[in-house]
């Protein structure tokens, strides 16, 4: 017998049905995946994890000497009154940006959403302060705010008013820059909830007779609820960690009137050089954050369910 006529008398070997190539757990998908999650374990897991630790330390934020205090830098907060002062600062000025910012945005939202010649023009103009650096929207409102009574906001409606130069004045100065440079962003969440209501509803809301007012109130705003969801968180974190535009602008003055916990951070950190009590505040900071996020969220998702 030749080898040839060995080798085809072999039988072919036959794959059993029902059987898969198994695949470990070093399969490329995972490796596409690393890179990405040691640059993120780098830049957000460990400065984080770090921040925890010197929040109990006395570091000074140069050399490696320090020494663990416990929860007195915490104790020191409570008693500061500059930073507890900035804790009302900080929540005066989220809810005016969240109350003012979301309803001038739902009402652009509605504006724009008509069926208007120039809508899209006037999308693109309402959204253009987004995209505009936040230093660069505080320079320009710095000459707006100008106090001589012939320049600026002054000279437009006649008044003689210290905008960032009077206690009293300086937080919702500053608030209503904000607005405007972020009203446009939520005018476009609203935009997309809009465009999500179907026509439908309408036309027979119409014809049962109800009005302008009556649709909307029936119709489109239980709709909206969850652009009204996003529109709310975004506008809450914002304006709980804003940072920006106060210290371009104010820098916490006049005295401590528009101080918020951000620029008492700020200040602690690399103006007294105290890391560890500065690194406390961002603790507490971002647990503030997070608690009132997790509250708000999960109000506004049962307002969804129910709407």
């Amino acid at each position: 017998m030749t080898p040839t006529t060995t080798a085809t008398s072999r039988p072919a070997a036959t794959r059993r049905p029902g059987r898969r190539r198994s695949f470990s757990i070093t399969t490329p998908s995972w490796l596409f995946a690393a890179p990405a999650l040691l640059v993120y374990a780098l830049v957000v897991l460990y400065p984080a994890i770090s921040g925890v630790f010197y929040a109990f330390t006395d570091w000074s934020g140069i050399g490696e000497d320090m020494s663990f205090v416990g929860l007195a830098n915490f104790r020191t907060l409570l008693g500061d009154e500059q930073a507890m002062g900035s804790i009302g600062n900080t929540l005066l000025l989220t809810l005016a940006i969240v109350a003012v910012q979301n309803g001038i945005g739902l009402l652009l939202a509605l504006g724009v959403h008509a069926k208007l010649r120039s809508r899209a023009l006037l999308r693109v103009i309402f959204f253009a302060p987004v995209v505009v650096s936040p230093v660069m929207v505080a320079f320009l409102w710095k000459y707006i705010y100008n106090p001589d009574p012939s320049a600026g906001l002054n000279g437009l409606l006649g008044l003689d008013v210290n905008w960032l130069g009077d206690p009293s004045v300086a937080l919702w100065s500053v608030a209503g820059m904000v607005v405007w440079q972020y009203a446009g962003y939520s005018m476009v969440i609203f935009l997309a909830g809009l465009e999500g209501v179907p026509k439908e509803l309408h036309e027979a809301a119409m014809i049962d007779g109800a009005g302008t007012f009556q649709r909307f109130r029936y119709v489109t705003w239980p709709l909206l609820a969850p652009a009204l969801t996003i529109n709310m968180m975004l506008s809450t974190i914002g304006g709980l960690k804003l940072f920006d535009q106060i210290f371009a602008t104010t820098n916490g003055g006049p005295g401590y009137a528009t101080e918020t916990l951000s620029t008492v951070l700020y200040k602690q950190a690399f103006v007294f050089g105290k890391f560890g009590y500065s690194t406390a505040i961002a603790l507490v900071l971002a647990l503030f954050v997070a608690a009132v996020s997790l509250v708000q969220v999960y109000y506004l998702r049962s307002r969804e369910v129910t709407a």
